[in-house]
C-alpha cells in the first residue's frame, strides 16, 4: 500500500488504467517517494534529445535533489503522475501551482505550470494525451482551473500534445521558448476529442484481439478431450492463418508437436512474437499463465477458464485480480469464463473458442455474454431449414463470459469503424455503464443497425454498476439512442436477418400479395397490430404460377403507395424443389428490378424455397426510400453474381481491400438476399422494427434542438440551490424555496395553502378567491380523488367548511390529514412529470398520465437528459394513453405545446444543476389553454460524481 509522501494522504481514487492508441494499456497512478529507483530507471531509458526538450539544456542524470523533489509531492499544490506498463514507468507528468509572478505559490492560486517527459520507446502511443487528461482532473479537483507551459519550438510533439487537447489556449513566444496557457474545464470540443481517441484506442484494443498474427493455446492437454486441445484443433480446423503455438508445462521436454502445431512447456520458450494466448487451464494456474505471456509481450488474453465470480466471493476476488495483473502487463482480457471469439475473415480464420465449426463468413457481427446463448445464436443463423432460413453469414463473434474487462461497449467501438460489419446483434445480460452505452449505441445506430436483447437481471459473475431504474426504462433509454430492442434470441435473429438482407423502408406502408387469402389476411392484422399501415392483400390465388408472383411483386414494388413488401406462400400440392426454385428465382428477379423497398417471404413448409431464396451474395443493408445513409467509416461494397454459391461469394467479397462504398452500376445490380420466416407474425415483427429503425435514422440526421428561453434564470437558481445545501447533504426543500427554485425556470407552482383549521382554511380561500380546492397531503391520500381525499370547486365558505368537517371526519385528525386549500385549475388532464439521477443511466425525465395509467399499467415515457424539443414531442405522444390528450372520443384537445415546453424546462432545469437530483410535479392539469402546476417536490445533493465528463479510464477493479 503507497503512502504519503508528504502531509496529505495518498490519494488512491486518482489511480486508473486507461487503453493507448494502440489499443494497449497502462496504468496511471500518483507518484511517491517509494518510487526514487523506478523514477531513476525510466530516465537513464530517456534519450538526450527528449532530456534536453524537457530540462532545456543537456541533462544526463537526475542528481539526489533532483528525485527528491520529483518524488515528494503533496498532492495538492505539487502533484506528480506515472503511466506504467509491468509495474516500471514509461511517462510521467507532474504541475506546481504558481502565483501571479509565475513563482511557486499556494491555494488560492488557481494555475500551475505542467510539464512531461514520455519514454522515447513509449512516444506515439498516446500516452501524454491520456496523462493531460488526467493530470487536469486531479488540478480541477485541486483548485486549478489553468495551465501553463514551456516548450522549445523544436518540440513539435508535445506541442501537438497541447493543441489538439481541445482547450481553449494562448500561445505566446518569448526568449527562444513557446508559452502556452489554457483552461482546463472540460469544453464541447475537448470532451470531442477525448471521445474520439477513446473510440480509437478502445476500437484497437478490440481488434489486437480479433486479428491476431499469431495465437498461443496455453492447456493444450495430451489427451483428445481437454478444452485447450479442443480450442487448438478449432483454430486448425478453421484455417487459422498465422503461426500457432501450443503450450503446456506438463509437455515432456523432447515434445517438439501435438497435432501438427509446434509444443512447447511455456510462452517463455517461444522464440517469435504472440499476439493473442488462450488460457484453457485451473483457474489457480492461471496467475502464472498471465506473467508468462505479460513478459513475453502478448497482447491480449482469452480466458475460457472458470472459477471466478460466477462461483461466489473467493472467485470474484480471484477475477479482480487477474484483471489487475493482465493491465499491469498491458493486455487486455476477454473473459473469464468465456465461451471465446470467432473471426471469419477471409485474411484471419480465427477460431478461439468452444464452437466446433466456424460459422459461414457474412457482415454480422455478434456479441453475446453467456457461452449458452452464443451457441443457440451461432446454431439458428448456421442452420437451414426450419425457422429462419438461409444463408446470412457471421463478420466477427464474441462471447465474453464474466467480461471482467473487454465489454460490450469496447465491442461497439471495434465496429462503428469495422468495415466487415454491417449489423450488430448483442445479447446483454448486463449493461456495466449504461450512460457511456447508450452514447456509443447511439453514434453505431447511426451508420449500422444495432439489435439488443437485454436480459432483466445480471448474472453473478458480471461486477456491474447499480441502477435504481426499472428495467422497462433502461429499455426506453435504449431505444432513444436507436437501439433496436427485441425480447428474444428469435426476434433478434429474424430481426438481424432482415437488416442484413433487405434495404431500410422509407415509411410504415405495406403491401401483401400471395396465394393464401388467410395467411393474407392474418399478415394484414399483425401489420395492425405492430403499428404499420397495410394495404388490403392481394390473392393471387392457389393457380398462381412462378410468373404471376413476379408480376404482382414488380407492381407492388413499383407502386409508390407502400414502403416495404410481405409476399405470403404456400406450397401446391405436387410441387418439388423445381418449382421452389422457379418461385424464388422469380421474386429475386422483382426484387433486383426494384431494389429501394424491403421484400419479405412468409412461407408454409416450403424449405426449398427458403433455401433458394437465400442464394444470394450480400448480408448488407441497403438504403431505401429517402432515408439518409451516413457513410459507416471504412465501408466496403459487396456484390453478388448470379450462380455463385453463397458462401463463395460472400468469402470473395470479404477478401477484397477494404475502401469507400461504391453504388451498385447498371452492370452490377444490388443483390437482394430475400429473408423467409415461418410465420407472419414474426415477418412483421421485424418490418415493423425495421419500420421503426428507418423512422429514427431520419430524425437523427436532423436532430432536435435544446431551446433557450430568455427567462430562466440559471444564477439565480445557483445561487438558492448553494444556499440550500449548506444546510445539510441531502434535502427536500419546503414548498416556498420549491416554487422559489421552480420559478427561476419559468414553471410556476399554484400555490396550495396549509389548513390546520377550519378557519385557517376559509381564511386561506378568502385570500386566494373562489372557488377552490380543499385536498389532504398526507402520504397515502395524496392524489388519492377516489378515495375521497381532494374536493374540487367549493364555491363558498359553507362548502369549503362542510367538505373540512367531511374530510377529517373520514380520514382523522387534521394533523393526520394535512388539508391544504389551493385555487382551481381549469379542467384538463392530469399528468404526472418527474426526472431523477441515476448513479448509472444519468439524468432521465419521464412523463405519463397522472394516477392509474402510470402507477397500475407504467404507461410512462422516458429520455435521457438533455430532452430536445423533437424529443418532447415524441415523449407525449409514444404513451399507450396519449389519444386522452388529442380528443379523444370527442373530448377537447389540451395545449400539448405548452406541455412539452413545460418538460423542456423541467430538463434545462435538472441539466444546468446536477444538484437538483430528484423532481416531481404531480399533478400537472393540462387544458386547452395552458398547464397548471399543481403539486411539486425537490431533492437536492451534492451533484454525483459524472464520470463521462472526466478523463478516459477502464472500469476498476
Amino acid at each position: 500500500m503507497q503512502t504519503s509522501s508528504d502531509r496529505h494522504a495518498y490519494p488512491a481514487h486518482w489511480e486508473a488504467d486507461v487503453v493507448l492508441r494502440d489499443g494497449g494499456t497502462a496504468r496511471i497512478r500518483p507518484i511517491t517517494a517509494e518510487d526514487a529507483d523506478r523514477l531513476v530507471s525510466f530516465y537513464e531509458q530517456v534519450s538526450d534529445e527528449s532530456k534536453y526538450y524537457r530540462f532545456f539544456a543537456p541533462y544526463p542524470r537526475l542528481s539526489a535533489k533532483d528525485v527528491h523533489r520529483f518524488t515528494h509531492h503533496d498532492f495538492v499544490d505539487r502533484v506528480g503522475l506515472a503511466a506504467t506498463v509491468g509495474g516500471e514507468f514509461i511517462a510521467t507528468v507532474r504541475y506546481d501551482r504558481i502565483g501571479p509572478a509565475g513563482a511557486p505559490g499556494p491555494a488560492p492560486a488557481d494555475e500551475a505550470e505542467v510539464a512531461f517527459l514520455v519514454q522515447d520507446a513509449h512516444q506515439g502511443r498516446g500516452v501524454a494525451s491520456a496523462l493531460l487528461e488526467h493530470i487536469a482532473a486531479v488540478a480541477r479537483e485541486r483548485g486549478i482551473r489553468r495551465f501553463s507551459a514551456e516548450v522549445l519550438p523544436a518540440n513539435t510533439k508535445m506541442i501537438k500534445v497541447f493543441t489538439d487537447a481541445g482547450y481553449t489556449q494562448k500561445r505566446s513566444f518569448e526568449d527562444g521558448v513557446v508559452r502556452l496557457e489554457f483552461d482546463i474545464e472540460p469544453t464541447d470540443r475537448s470532451l470531442a476529442v477525448q471521445r474520439a481517441r477513446e473510440q480509437r484506442a478502445e476500437g484497437r484494443s478490440v481488434r489486437r484481439l480479433l486479428l491476431p498474427g499469431s495465437v498461443a493455446v496455453i492447456g493444450v492437454g495430451r489427451g483428445p478431450a481437454s478444452v485447450g486441445r479442443g480450442i487448438l484443433g478449432h483454430l486448425r480446423e478453421a484455417g487459422f492463418t498465422g503461426p500457432l503455438y501450443a503450450v503446456n508445462r506438463a509437455f515432456e521436454e523432447e515434445r517438439a508437436e501435438i497435432d501438427g502445431v509446434p509444443a512447447h512447456r511455456s510462452v517463455r520458450d517461444i522464440a517469435q512474437p504472440v499476439d493473442l494466448a488462450v488460457v484453457a487451464v485451473p483457474a489457480e494456474r492461471v496467475p502464472e499463465a498471465v506473467a508468462e505471456c505479460g513478459e513475453h509481450g502478448v497482447q491480449g488474453l482469452v480466458v475460457i477458464s472458470a472459477g471466478y465470480a460466477e462461483s461466489g466471493p473467493e472467485g470474484r476476488e480471484r477475477q479482480r485480480a487477474l484483471v489487475r495483473q493482465a493491465r499491469a502487463y498491458g493486455m487486455r482480457i476477454i473473459g473469464p469464463n468465456a465461451f471465446g471469439i470467432i473471426n471469419t475473415a477471409p485474411g484471419v480464420r480465427l477460431n478461439a473458442s468452444l464452437a466446433p465449426e466456424m460459422p459461414r463468413p457474412g457482415r454480422i457481427g455478434m456479441f453475446t455474454q453467456s457461452g449458452a446463448i452464443g451457441i443457440a445464436l451461432l446454431s439458428r443463423l448456421h442452420r437451414r431449414g426450419g425457422g429462419v432460413t438461409g444463408v446470412t453469414g457471421v463478420s466477427t463473434f464474441v462471447s465474453a463470459g464474466n467480461r471482467a474487462d473487454v465489454s460490450g461497449n469496447d465491442v461497439l467501438q471495434y465496429w462503428y469503424d469495422d468495415p466487415g460489419t454491417d449489423v450488430a446483434l448483442m445479447y446483454l445480460e448486463s449493461i456495466g455503464n449504461p450512460r457511456k452505452f447508450t452514447r456509443l449505441a447511439r453514434r453505431t445506430a447511426a451508420v449500422k443497425p444495432l439489435v439488443v436483447v437485454q436480459a432483466a437481471g445480471a448474472p453473478q459473475g458480471h461486477a456491474v454498476r447499480a441502477t435504481r431504474l426499472p428495467h422497462a426504462t433502461v429499455s426506453a433509454l435504449l431505444r432513444q439512442a436507436g437501439v433496436i430492442r427485441v425480447d428474444t434470441i428469435t426476434e433478434l435473429v429474424d430481426t438481424g436477418l432482415l437488416l442484413a438482407r433487405q434495404p431500410l423502408p422509407a415509411g410504415s406502408r405495406v403491401a401483401i400479395l400471395g396465394n393464401s387469402e388467410s395467411l393474407g389476411v392474418l399478415t394484414y392484422d399483425r401489420c395492425l397490430a405492430e403499428g404499420l399501415r397495410p394495404q388490403p392483400p392481394h390473392d393471387l390465388t392457389t393457380a398462381a404460377s412462378a410468373e404471376d408472383f413476379r408480376a404482382a411483386l414488380a407492381r407492388a414494388l413499383a407502386d409508390e403507395s407502400s414502403d416495404a413488401v410481405v409476399v405470403t406462400a404456400i406450397p401446391a400440392v405436387g410441387e418439388g424443389a423445381a418449382q421452389d426454385a422457379a418461385l424464388a428465382g422469380a421474386l429475386r428477379s422483382a426484387a433486383l428490378a426494384n431494389p429501394a423497398k424491403p421484400v419479405l417471404v412468409v412461407h408454409v413448409e416450403l424449405g426449398g424455397l427458403a433455401e433458394a431464396l437465400s442464394a444470394a451474395a450480400s448480408t448488407g443493408p441497403q438504403s431505401g426510400g429517402s432515408l439518409p445513409q451516413p457513410p459507416a467509416p471504412g465501408a466496403a461494397a459487396v456484390t453478388g453474381t448470379p450462380g455463385v454459391p453463397p458462401d463463395a461469394e460472400v468469402t470473395a467479397a470479404a477478401s477484397s481491400p477494404p475502401g469507400p462504398e461504391t453504388p451498385p452500376g447498371p452492370e452490377t445490380p444490388a443483390p437482394r438476399l430475400i429473408p423467409a420466416y415461418p410465420a407472419a407474425e414474426r415477418a412483421v415483427r421485424a418490418l415493423a422494427e425495421a419500420v421503426r429503425y428507418g423512422q429514427w435514422r431520419r430524425e437523427a440526421a436532423e436532430p432536435g434542438k435544446v431551446p433557450e428561453y430568455e427567462d430562466i434564470d440559471e444564477k439565480g437558481a445557483a445561487a438558492l440551490i448553494a444556499g440550500l445545501l449548506d444546510r445539510g447533504q441531502g434535502l427536500t426543500p419546503g414548498a416556498e424555496d420549491t416554487c422559489a427554485l421552480l420559478g427561476r425556470y419559468g414553471i410556476p407552482v399554484r400555490r396550495a395553502v396549509p389548513a390546520p383549521t377550519a378557519d385557517a382554511a376559509a381564511e386561506a380561500a378568502r385570500t386566494l378567491g373562489y372557488p377552490v380546492a380543499l385536498k389532504a397531503t398526507a402520504p397515502h391520500l395524496r392524489h388519492r380523488a377516489d378515495l375521497g381525499g381532494v374536493r374540487l370547486d367549493l364555491a363558498d365558505e359553507e362548502q369549503l367548511r362542510r367538505s373540512y368537517a367531511e374530510l377529517t371526519e373520514l380520514f382523522g385528525s387534521p394533523q393526520e390529514v394535512r388539508p391544504v386549500v389551493q385555487t382551481m385549475a381549469p379542467r384538463g388532464v392530469d399528468t404526472v412529470v418527474r426526472s431523477v439521477i441515476d448513479p448509472a443511466a444519468g439524468a432521465v425525465l419521464s412523463f405519463g398520465l397522472a394516477g392509474a395509467p402510470s402507477q397500475l399499467l407504467d404507461d410512462m415515457a422516458h429520455r435521457l437528459v438533455p430532452v430536445t424539443g423533437r424529443e418532447a414531442t415524441s415523449m407525449i405522444r409514444s404513451i399507450r394513453t396519449a389519444p386522452l390528450l388529442f380528443g379523444w372520443r370527442g373530448s377537447a384537445p389540451v395545449d400539448t405545446p405548452a406541455l412539452e415546453e413545460l418538460l423542456l424546462r423541467v430538463s434545462r432545469l435538472v441539466d444546468d444543476h446536477p444538484e437538483v437530483v430528484a423532481v416531481t410535479l404531480e399533478p400537472v392539469v393540462v387544458a386547452p389553454r395552458g398547464v397548471s402546476v399543481l403539486g411539486a417536490s425537490v431533492r437536492l445533493a451534492p451533484p454525483p460524481v459524472r464520470d463521462d465528463l472526466g478523463p478516459r479510464t477502464l472500469p476498476a477493479y
